[in-house]
């Protein structure tokens, strides 16, 4: 009897690893997209930006994918290789990251005129680096855990680019101490450390494809594109209806977060700041940031022990024991943070933080429960309810309570639809043009993150024209209702768009609502 040759991927420890440096960048990548929506009004008042201005810094992040880069990045993923590819691309990406550094530390000049144009050219090419590295993340984690825990390993993935989000949008106003510039080169010399990691992690990638003919087969094979590929994909219709749910899901979700943080504090009253006398700062080593931003970690690492952990121990008791004590461990941390904590849920940048924090917690969660129920159609179909109820509750109502449990329903509704989305593309699509598929999903969702980046800057301009004198004054506040409210017709469509997705499933039989 032949006996097979086990390879790096089989041993759950490295795959494991592997998945840890793929995952920094994500978390460094989604950091830098975000962390401007912490910013927005220190960016008004020492840069002198405007709302529209601002939506169209972050709106043209997406400018190149738009036109297809993401589709001639996912066709070089699978001519060049995950190697090659994720070097390139995340050296854009790190590029992009300093042009946005200089600007704003006046290294340009301090014409406003010059520093939102480098701002902007710096963002898209950061952008055109941050989703190709995207796809290459995605398509190498395929690589290491098919066949073993798919879904949670996504999940977890898209974890750490939450934690970024998630750290970014709050963790700025510390690290930028009244000032833009400190913050950005904060968060452009994280994407450098994680174009590092990468090449370290290039090394790992090598040797697993010399310890594989199968690898190396399959990696020759990928060389060979056909326009065809691209064909297949746009005549699938299970392919069209995820990929177009992809485009109004994170339409709805993504530049709502850069906007969340300035809509708290103009709509429901929170601030920007917390109390002077430090009494909503975690300090560690010296560092609020440091201190603050461990609270971040500390949820994700929870999420980590509650979903991943119990998902390899062999028992139901040994699951659910350890779930228990993970559970009691929480509670007790919430417990002895109650007091800062409540400090936080006053101030805009922490509390929007919710959105992709929750992610951080669910995530996991969810992927797990895809690996081993299934249900990842009806999944998508909840999490597209739940962004409805979130819009609702933060658009027409301004009570506190409901704008806590919208933001709370959106971050699980950004758990939800990611955990079964992505694995799902790998069940629906051939491995061998995952690098396209992924790639062509990314460039038609550039598209709606382009559009409402800046349409809700440009709508919020137009609804408060008479009174936007008054708000750079500090006199009044803008009115948020309808681009907001704006947003809960894209959750329709999505929700629309999964029920489609549900049924085209059934005739196909790609088993979407079958386990991982």
């Amino acid at each position: 009897m032949e006996t097979v040759k086990k390879t790096m991927r089989d041993s759950a420890a490295i795959r494991w690893t592997m998945l840890i440096l793929l995952s920094a960048l994500m978390f460094a990548t989604y950091w830098f997209q975000d962390f401007y929506g912490g910013l927005k009004g220190l960016m008004e008042s020492e840069l002198g930006f405007t709302s529209e201005e601002f939506g169209r810094v972050i709106g043209l992040t997406t400018i190149a994918n738009m036109f297809g880069m993401i589709i001639v990045g996912g066709i070089i993923l699978d001519k060049w290789g995950i190697r090659l590819a994720g070097i390139v691309f995340g050296g854009l990406a790190a590029v992009g990251g300093a042009l946005n550094a200089l600007a704003t530390a006046g290294v340009f000049g301090d014409s406003h005129n010059i520093q939102l144009t480098m701002m902007i050219v710096g963002r898209i090419l950061f952008g055109t680096g941050l989703e190709v590295t995207c796809v290459v993340a995605t398509r190498t984690i395929v690589k290491w855990f098919k066949g073993y825990e798919l879904a949670l390993a996504m999940a977890i993935n898209v974890g750490f680019g939450r934690l970024g989000s998630a750290l970014g949008i709050a963790i700025s106003p510390d690290i930028a101490g009244g000032h833009v510039a400190p913050a950005v080169t904060f968060a452009a010399t994280l994407v450098f450390l994680a174009l590092i990691i990468f090449i370290i992690y290039s090394f790992f990638d090598i040797r697993v494809d010399r310890q594989s003919k199968v690898a190396a087969e399959a990696a020759g094979a990928e060389e060979e594109f056909s326009g065809k590929d691209l064909i297949k994909l746009a005549t699938n219709p299970s392919f069209i209806y995820i990929a177009l749910l992809c485009v109004t899901f994170y339409a709805a979700v993504f530049p709502f977060i850069q906007y969340a943080p300035d809509m708290l504090v103009n709509k429901f009253g929170f601030s920007y700041n917390l109390p002077g006398d430090g009494s909503g700062d975690i300090v560690l080593f010296g560092s609020k940031a440091l201190g603050n931003a461990s609270i971040y970690i500390a949820f994700f690492l929870f999420g980590i022990m509650f979903s991943a952990v119990p998902a390899n121990l062999r028992t139901n008791r040994q699951r659910y024991t350890t779930m228990v004590v993970v559970g009691i461990a929480f509670i007790i941390f919430i417990y002895i943070l109650r007091d800062t904590l409540g400090l936080w849920l006053n101030n805009g940048p922490k509390t929007a933080s919710l959105i992709p924090l929750g992610t951080i917690l669910f995530t996991p969660i969810f992927g797990n429960y895809v690996d081993k129920k299934g249900k990842a159609a009806s999944l998508m179909i909840l999490g597209a309810a739940l962004l409805i109820f979130a819009h609702l509750a933060l658009s027409l109502f301004n009570v506190k309570l409901l704008a806590y449990t919208g933001l709370v329903s959106l971050g699980i509704a950004f758990s939800l639809v990611p955990a079964a989305m992505w694995p799902s593309v790998a069940k629906i699509v051939a491995e061998k043009r995952l690098g396209t598929a992924y790639a062509s999903m990314f460039t038609v969702q550039n598209w709606g993150l382009g559009l409402f980046f800046w349409g809700i800057g440009a709508l919020l301009d137009l609804v408060n024209k008479s009174n936007l004198e008054a708000i750079r004054a500090g006199e009044m506040t803008y009115d948020y209702k309808i681009p907001i409210l704006v947003l809960v017709l894209s959750g329709m469509v999505a929700m629309f768009l999964a029920f489609k997705l549900k049924q085209a499933d059934r005739r196909q039989g790609y088993g979407l609502e079958l386990p991982s």
